[in-house]
């Protein structure tokens, strides 16, 4: 099993969060991983998954639930308890993932304009053959606010297929995610073009007792777009 590279922000003693980045990479994250340490005084584990941003990726890991049981054993490592995680994107599927394998030491998770699911009738973007500026109009309320070097897809994109596989949906997941026993919230971009608000509503639907909020003036990636705004959903504020 390869070593999962992780950056901490806050202190060991502060509540922990592990914070699952999606397709555009750990970069996407960063930002608010440092915001959400400071302002609720948080432990914030920020991982690279295994095969991106160069690093290693095992043939083990060859599925989401592969990736989600790999984590459930980091926070076994470092003997974390209480632990939220939250996940965007394609973190977001792994976030419903790791919450299903009924870890003790996880106690909530947020899903933050996931994907994995099939809904009828408002599929995923096809983002294969989008060029960067109709790839950010799909994945920003406000385009202009895309930072330079873009948020995806990125070179990363093989390592994501696959955990994912290339229609990146699991037809099992929404069945799947009524097993989810911890309280989970779905957080959602109004104006997201790759998986839309009602795609994000029929996610919470299928989790029992999930909260669902959307968030006005963000798109596929709230935490780069408006983080205040992610971070006060976050927080229940």
């Amino acid at each position: 099993m390869a070593t999962i590279e992780t950056r901490s922000f806050g202190t060991a003693e502060d509540r922990p969060y592990l914070l699952l980045h999606g397709g555009g990479g750990v970069a996407t994250m960063v930002g608010f991983a440092e915001l959400l340490a400071e302002r609720a005084k948080a432990r914030v584990l920020l991982p690279t998954h295994p095969g991106f941003g160069g690093t290693e990726k095992p043939d083990s890991l060859d599925s989401v639930g592969a990736l989600a049981r790999a984590y459930v054993r980091l926070l076994e490592e470092r003997d974390l308890t209480d632990v939220t995680v939250v996940g965007n994107s394609f973190g977001g599927w792994l976030a419903a993932e790791i919450a299903l394998q009924g870890s003790p030491r996880v106690t909530g998770a947020v899903i933050v304009d996931g994907i994995g699911i099939e809904v009828a009738g408002h599929p995923l973007t096809d983002v294969s053959g989008l060029s960067p500026a109709e790839l950010r109009s799909f994945s920003f309320h406000d385009p202009s606010k895309a930072p330079a070097g873009g948020t995806g897809p990125s070179p990363d994109v093989r390592a994501l297929i696959g955990y994912t596989g290339p229609a990146m949906v699991d037809p099992t997941l929404e069945k799947r995610l009524g097993g989810i026993d911890v309280p989970v919230q779905v957080v959602w971009g109004e104006s997201d073009g790759i998986v839309d608000a009602d795609y994000g509503k029929a996610y919470a639907a299928a989790i029992p007792g999930a909260k669902f909020t959307l968030l006005p003036r963000a798109g596929h990636l709230p935490q780069v777009e408006t983080p205040e705004e992610l971070l006060r959903a976050l927080l229940g504020e």
